[in-house]
C-alpha cells in the first residue's frame, strides 16, 4: 500500500472510503473531508439538544452531548501532539498520527446516542431485542455508514474513509455474539463494516473472543477513548459540583464508606478536591487536571496482523497507572453522588416511559403492521411503508427515536399522549 501526502503513517489503504467517492483536485485531505461532512451534519448539530449528565437548558452552564463532543475533540489533538513530540524516535514530520483524524472520532463518537442519555440508551436496548438490540456505538456507526444524508426517497451514509469507521469503531463485536447484552456490541448486519475496517482479512483466533476482539482498536480509536474518558470523567464533577449535587459534605461521606479500596493517591486527589471547592477554585483547578491526563499518555510498540496492510495497529496508548486510578475514582463517585439521586433517576424514569410509549405506538402502527395512519414525518413516514421486513421497519422506527433531541422527544410526545396539547400548527 502506497502512501498518500507527505505523511508516511497513513497509505492508501487508509484512505479507502466505505463506499466509491472521488473528488479529484480536493485541497483538503481525506481525513479533513470527513470532518467537514460530519461537523456540517444535522446529526451533529443536534447533539446540542441531547443531555450529557442534566437535561439541556435546566441551566445554561451545563454541557451538552454537543459541548462534550467538542471538549473531546480538543483533549484528543492535545494528546496526538503530545505523543508525537514525546516520541520523536518514532514520528516525524513525514510519520505522524493524523490531528484532523483524530479530531472527527471524537466529534463523532456520541452521535448515535439517544435523547436522555445513557438511560435513554438502556430502554431502546431493552425494546430492540427481538430486532437486534441497541447500542450508542453500533448507531453511530448506522449513521456515518448508512443514514448520514437523505438522497430523494432514500438515504445513505457520508461514505468515510476506513481509518474513520475505525477511529469511531470502540466496539467490534455484533450481538449476536453475546448473550442478551447490555451495551457494548455493535448490529448484527454491520459485520460487513468490521471486515472493511480489517480488509477482509481473516482474524487470528485470539479474536474470535468478542470481548477480545472489542479490546482490539487502532491507535486513533485508543487516543478518542481515552480523551472521553477525561471528559466526562472531569467535566461530569464539575457540572455535578456547579449544580449542588456534590459537595464537600457528601464527599466526606463517600470517602468513608470506600475508603478500604483507595489508594494513597486517590486519598490525595480527594483532599485536593475538598480544598478546590472550599476555595471556590474548582473549575480551573479541574480544568488543570485534564491537562495531567493528556500529560500521562505515551506509546508502546505491538505486532499484529495487520500491520502489512496499516500502521494504525502497531501502537497500543499507554496510560499512567495513577492517573488511569484518579479517573476510574472520579467515575464512580458521579455514579455513587449524581446517576444514583431521585433527582435523576426521576428524569430518567420520565424520559424512559416517553420513549416506550411512543415506540409502542409507533411498533403497532408500523411495524406489526402497517395500518395506514400517518404518526411520523412524510420522509420517514414513506420510508418505513416501503420496507416489507419487519426488523427493518422497526430498526427504522429505533432510528428516528434515537435521532431526537430531549426536547423534540417532548413535543413529539405531547402530540400522541396529551390531550390538552394541539399538532396541526407544529412543523415536523
Amino acid at each position: 500500500m502506497k502512501p498518500i501526502g507527505n505523511n508516511t503513517f497513513y497509505n492508501s489503504f487508509d484512505f479507502e472510503r466505505a463506499e466509491d467517492s472521488v473528488r479529484i483536485d480536493d485541497y483538503r485531505t481525506p481525513f479533513q473531508i470527513d470532518r467537514d461532512r460530519l461537523v456540517h451534519s444535522s446529526e451533529f448539530r443536534r447533539l446540542q439538544g441531547k443531555t450529557q449528565v442534566f437535561l439541556p437548558g435546566e441551566n445554561d452552564y451545563y454541557r451538552t452531548r454537543l459541548t462534550h463532543s467538542i471538549e473531546v475533540s480538543q483533549i484528543g489533538r492535545s494528546i496526538t501532539n503530545f505523543i508525537t513530540k514525546k516520541h520523536s524516535e518514532i514520528f516525524s514530520s513525514s510519520y505522524f498520527i493524523d490531528e484532523d483524524l483524530i479530531e472527527s472520532a471524537c466529534l463523532a463518537h456520541d452521535l448515535g446516542h439517544p435523547p436522555f442519555g445513557h438511560a435513554g440508551e438502556r430502554t431502546l436496548n431493552s425494546l430492540m431485542k427481538p430486532y437486534g438490540g441497541f447500542e450508542g456505538n453500533g448507531q453511530t456507526l448506522r449513521l456515518l455508514a448508512d443514514t448520514f444524508y437523505t438522497i430523494g426517497d432514500g438515504r445513505r451514509g457520508m461514505k468515510p474513509t476506513r481509518a474513520f469507521v475505525d477511529a469511531i469503531l470502540k466496539y467490534k463485536s455484533v450481538y449476536s455474539k453475546f448473550n442478551n447484552p447490555k451495551n457494548h456490541f455493535i448490529y448484527d448486519y454491520q459485520q460487513k463494516y468490521v471486515n472493511f475496517v480489517f480488509g477482509n482479512k481473516e482474524l487470528p483466533s485470539e479474536l474470535n473472543d468478542p470481548n477480545k476482539l472489542n479490546s482490539f482498536k487502532s491507535i486513533e480509536c485508543q487516543i478518542m477513548d481515552w480523551a472521553d474518558d477525561s471528559a466526562y470523567a472531569v467535566n461530569d464533577l464539575v457540572d455535578s459540583i456547579s449544580g449542588g449535587f456534590i459537595n464537600i459534605s457528601k464527599l466526606n461521606k463517600w470517602r468513608k464508606s470506600n475508603l478500604e479500596k483507595l489508594s494513597k493517591e486517590q486519598i490525595e486527589a480527594l483532599d485536593k478536591i475538598e480544598t478546590w471547592i472550599t476555595e471556590e477554585k474548582y473549575k480551573s483547578k479541574f480544568g488543570s487536571e485534564i491537562g495531567e491526563f493528556i500529560l500521562a499518555c505515551s506509546i508502546e510498540e505491538r505486532k499484529t496482523f495487520m500491520d502489512d496492510l496499516t500502521n494504525r495497529y502497531k501502537y497500543i496508548l499507554v496510560i499512567d497507572k495513577e492517573k488511569f486510578e484518579r479517573i476510574e475514582m472520579y467515575k464512580k463517585i458521579a455514579v455513587d453522588l449524581v446517576f444514583r439521586t431521585p433527582q435523576l433517576h426521576q428524569m430518567e424514569f420520565k424520559g424512559n416511559k416517553m420513549i416506550q410509549k411512543m415506540f409502542d405506538v409507533f411498533t403497532e402502527n408500523y411495524v406489526d403492521e402497517i395500518t395506514g395512519i400517518e404518526l411520523l414525518p412524510n420522509f420517514t413516514n414513506n420510508l418505513i411503508k416501503q420496507e416489507t421486513d419487519k426488523s427493518k421497519r422497526a430498526r427504522l422506527v429505533c432510528d428516528y427515536i434515537a435521532g431526537m433531541t430531549d426536547p423534540y422527544a417532548l413535543t413529539n410526545y405531547k402530540r400522541l399522549f396529551d390531550p390538552d396539547y394541539s399538532s396541526i400548527a407544529d412543523i415536523f
